[in-house]
């Protein structure tokens, strides 16, 4: 069977700033993370909690609802050049989100990965993120199956200030 493709052109401003043949040096100041970090618009940007060496934010192009993303507060796009602190408390804070997507939106599974460099399918490869996707039984529908096409029915803010206030719990 043919799979259409849904056009997203809202994602390739937001995508381009970062892709890796633009300077290595002004990567950082055109980091669309690093930039959302430095404010204090934690709601705006739909980051969830701070840590120590990273963060947690919810994904402004959702896979799933509850898709959330956890960063290093340093701008790295490989694991393997962030320190072993930063690593571990990543891995840590992965755990912790799993928990809260149980507590919030009853998730039943989690797809978790990290997509490192453009051919490993990193739309912002400079920074690295550690992708968290809630799953639930039956997940997918007939728009799924038949037409190729995800529906998400929740909203993004009201979902924020659930999960927002659970992480506040920690």
């Amino acid at each position: 069977m043919k799979r259409d493709l849904l056009y997203a052109p809202w994602r390739h401003d937001y995508i381009n700033k970062n892709r890796e043949d633009k300077d290595k040096n002004k990567m950082k100041n055109d980091c669309v993370f690093c930039h959302q970090l430095t404010l204090n618009q934690d709601a705006k940007y739909l980051i969830l909690k701070r840590f120590d060496n990273c963060f947690v934010m919810m994904n402004m192009y959702p896979y799933n609802v509850g898709h959330l993303m956890i960063l290093p507060n340093e701008h790295k796009g490989d694991i393997r050049n962030i320190s072993k602190k930063t690593r571990a408390e990543i891995f840590e804070i992965t755990s912790i989100t799993t928990t809260v997507l149980e507590n919030v939106l009853k998730a039943k599974g989690f797809n978790i990965g990290i997509n490192m460099g453009i051919a490993g399918g990193g739309g912002i490869p400079s920074h690295l993120h550690v992708h968290v996707l809630p799953r639930w039984i039956g997940d997918t529908n007939f728009c799924e199956t038949i037409g190729n096409v995800k529906i998400l029915s929740s909203d993004i803010k009201k979902v924020y200030k659930l999960l927002r206030d659970e992480f506040n719990k920690i």
